[in-house]
């Protein structure tokens, strides 16, 4: 082959190696974009209503327990807006959690009050109120790839994930940075660190039990472990998924005091 012909396969090679390099470049998800995907598995896409159990441990032995009832539904921009509604204990029954933007609300029907509250503030255990609201993480947070490694999820086993590291993005985030771990093939969540402003590691979240709920394998199990104390353990389960219909008035803090269950 004459020198001109060897320069023209050469640089064919060269341009199919570049064109393949170039598809899988662009053929491969961006952080942001696992971050999404992996919203969808957390959260329906439509309105929805769920039970939320709450219950603390303390060293392996149960100190406290709640019932609540959810109501989300999706807001222009891709953030929900939640209606809490507490069942158990008899004490709480009727009090309300509503987030709706950058607000978030308490009403206690004893007294008729509805008081401003902040995410990040307990509710029970490690959960704070910003858990139990349906939250889209890609909304509130800017997502890099820090790693691509195995660890242990929920369940012991071992997952080889895609580790993001999370910036908040907007003011009414509930955390100020967030480590979260997805599966590396289908982009379930698997585990989670949460830190405060100082970047003091604030609890870890294991996400587990996947089952179908809603047309897609979603968690509905979240262990809750303290920062500073591990034996400090909060299970958050989910269930009774359904999709319904949340009118708007249901959403409004004037509303409140109003509200009805169906």
């Amino acid at each position: 082959m004459s020198s001109a012909g060897l320069l023209t396969m050469r640089s064919l090679s060269a341009l199919f190696l570049g064109c393949l390099i170039a598809g899988a470049t662009s053929a491969a998800p961006s952080a942001d974009e696992m971050l999404a995907a992996s919203d969808d598995i957390r959260n329906p896409s439509q309105a929805f209503s769920m039970t939320v159990t709450l219950t603390e441990f303390q060293a392996g032995k149960q100190v406290d327990a709640s019932t609540l009832t959810s109501y989300a539904r999706p807001q222009p921009g891709g953030q929900f807006a939640s209606l809490i509604r507490f069942v158990l204990p008899a004490r709480d029954a009727g009090k309300l959690m509503l987030k709706h933007g950058n607000e978030m609300w308490f009403y206690d029907p004893t007294n008729k009050a509805s008081v401003r509250l902040s995410p990040q503030q307990r509710l029970m255990g490690q959960a704070s109120n910003g858990d139990v609201a349906t939250v889209n993480f890609s909304r509130d947070y800017k997502a890099t790839l820090a790693a691509t490694e195995t660890i242990q999820d929920g369940e012991r086993q071992p997952r080889r994930t895609h580790k993001l590291a999370l910036s908040a993005t907007a003011p009414d985030a509930t955390y100020a940075s967030i480590d979260l771990w997805i599966d590396a093939d289908s982009n379930r969540p698997i585990k989670a660190r949460f830190f405060a402003d100082s970047a003091r590691l604030l609890k870890t979240a294991y996400y587990r039990r996947y089952q179908t709920q809603l047309g897609a394998q979603r968690p509905t199990e979240t262990v809750i472990i303290d920062g500073l104390d591990p034996q400090s353990v909060t299970l958050m389960r989910f269930s009774a998924y359904a999709a319904r219909a949340i009118p708007e008035a249901w959403l409004q803090r004037d509303f409140l005091p109003r509200f009805k269950p169906d």
